[in-house]
């Protein structure tokens, strides 16, 4: 026997428009290069449905892809429900054959050198940002404000019925390997947008002011711009100042509740807590890779308020775990809290998780110690990718995927990453796990950042190389660097060299980019013993 409920879809317009009756008033507020702007959400749904005008009058077919390559804005927040709202496909750019493509005029000279090498995009549409970047010479370019400025407004809230209906694309940043394409859909998207609202996640309400810094680009800001309209919190945009300062600023002038970012972004900002009112903070959500434990707590010891965990991935929507304190845990010591926080947290309902085995294939107990691949399968988890024929390696044959990183999970539920398995240093028959390395490391007094990668080893097969970025106005030698670990970890733990680097290279999302460092170091040769 069937249920007899309605079987309304999940779609994104129904977020949007909830978010205008009920929320039309809250504020999105931007930040520019010339200045600060403020508008509603009505004002955010009204541009919307004049995008929607403008992509007919384009003759956008309804499934097309549609890119967007632009800032954290509330324009871009708009096309996010634009796009998708009608039919067709956000594309947070990469490859993705669009067909039209709206750019921050900022960002036009970096887009514009590649736009000969782009024959299916047929319209390049500049949104001013207050830059003064020249419009590339090429016809397929377009005016946002005399397209968009002068449009009637049409009304899409019906425009999709079936919300298994393509949403999005996102592209894996390609840390480790080639970036893969992720197609969210409507359904995915608005369960993923009520995780987010629940407490255990980031409890998102109304009374709200929420700081996005991870980019609209990368995995669809974590989710926020679409939770936050569904859930009424007033949107913060940073624009394209992404310095600790500025940042910090508007934190403190914009009385922002929750802000999120990668931790090269918490990084930065350590060394200015102390110059700023940050008292309206009620979190600071982490993600993109490991949070060194150091790092949450010079947080917690300079404001009172310590960096809180998540961790996911652009296959996960991304939200797929978050370091919340479990009561349980309410009359901890602090080392243990702290401890708890370094982890990447636990899952939120809608997402399952095992830890398997990879050599024998045995799922394996939440014991805090069996270690193995962390697999993982729910409603906002991609199946196969882009422009594949069937799921592939990267998914068990039971449908649950595989996530590449390596972790324990413990019996109250917290995950702990243990490292990726392409970032693992396997030395003698054992493995090494780079991310505590790291974050051992990174806890020393000079040190600013550091990534570990593995370097062949004549008698071990492979041994760790440290590379380590020094604070300004420090000095530091190796010989620092291992006597520093020595007292923390095992001596077959220890990186046989470190080396001295200006920065750490990062993708365009701020992570650790060691594909990067292993081509910089590919035949480095370790000293002897």
């Amino acid at each position: 026997m069937l249920g007899l409920m309605q079987d309304t879809p999940l779609t994104i317009n129904w977020i949007l428009a909830r978010a205008e009756q009920y929320y039309g008033g809250r504020e999105v507020v931007t930040k520019t290069v010339t200045g600060v702007e403020r508008c509603t959400f009505a004002e955010v749904a009204a541009e919307a449905r004049r995008m929607a005008t403008v992509l007919d009058g384009l003759d956008v077919p309804t499934d097309a892809r549609v890119g967007t390559f632009a800032w954290n804005t509330a324009r871009h927040l708009a096309l996010y429900f634009a796009i998708p709202g009608t039919g067709r496909i956000l594309h947070t750019i990469n490859h993705a054959e669009d067909q039209v493509v709206f750019v921050d005029r900022s960002l036009l000279g970096v887009f514009g050198q590649y736009l000969p090498q782009l024959p299916n995009v047929r319209h390049v549409i500049a949104m001013d940002d207050g830059a003064t970047t020249p419009l590339p010479d090429d016809p397929r370019v377009r005016d946002y404000d005399e397209l968009v400025g002068a449009a009637a407004e049409t009304d899409f809230t019906t425009a999709v019925t079936d919300e298994r209906q393509a949403a999005a694309i996102c592209y894996t940043t390609g840390t480790t390997g080639h970036p893969k394409g992720v197609v969210y859909t409507h359904r995915s998207t608005w369960l993923h947008s009520i995780s987010i609202l629940t407490p255990g996640v980031m409890g998102l309400s109304d009374s709200d002011r929420v700081l996005p810094v991870v980019p609209m680009f990368h995995a669809n800001a974590w989710g926020l711009p679409y939770a936050a309209m569904m859930g009424g919190a007033a949107m913060v945009m940073p624009g394209p100042d992404l310095s600790p300062a500025g940042l910090l600023q508007q934190i403190q002038d914009e009385k922002v509740t929750l802000a999120t970012g990668v931790p090269t972004i918490w990084l930065g900002m350590v060394p200015l807590l102390g110059d700023y009112d940050l008292s309206s903070l009620r979190a600071i959500l982490c993600g993109g890779s490991a949070v060194p434990r150091s790092l949450s707590e010079a947080w917690r010891t300079a404001i009172g308020l310590p960096i809180t965990q998540g961790w996911g991935m652009t296959e996960t929507s991304p939200i797929g775990a978050v370091g919340h304190l479990r009561p349980e845990l309410a009359d901890a010591s602090d080392e243990t809290k702290a401890d708890i926080r370094a982890a990447a947290g636990i899952a939120p309902p809608g997402v399952e998780m095992r830890i398997v085995d990879t050599e024998t294939g045995v799922v394996q107990p939440w014991d805090d110690t069996s270690s193995g691949e962390l697999e993982v399968r729910g409603p906002w988890i991609a199946r196969q990718y882009y422009k594949t024929d069937e799921p592939g390696p990267s998914f068990s044959p039971d449908g649950w995927l595989r996530t590449g990183d390596v972790g324990v999970i413990s019996p109250l539920g917290y995950l702990r990453i243990v490292d990726r398995t392409k970032d693992l240093v396997k030395s003698g028959g054992e493995w090494i796990s780079s991310v505590e390395l790291e974050n051992e490391i990174m806890g020393h007094p000079k040190v600013a950042e550091a990534a570990v990668i593995a370097v062949p080893h004549p008698k071990w097969a492979e041994r760790p190389l440290a590379c380590v970025v020094v604070k300004p106005g420090e000095t530091l030698t190796s010989d620092e660097i291992r006597d520093y670990l020595r007292e923390r970890l095992t001596n077959w733990q220890l990186p046989d060299d470190v080396v001295f680097i200006d920065e750490i290279p990062k993708t365009s999302v701020g992570k650790f980019s060691k594909k990067t460092l292993r081509e910089q170091f590919r035949g480095h040769v370790l000293p002897r013993a």
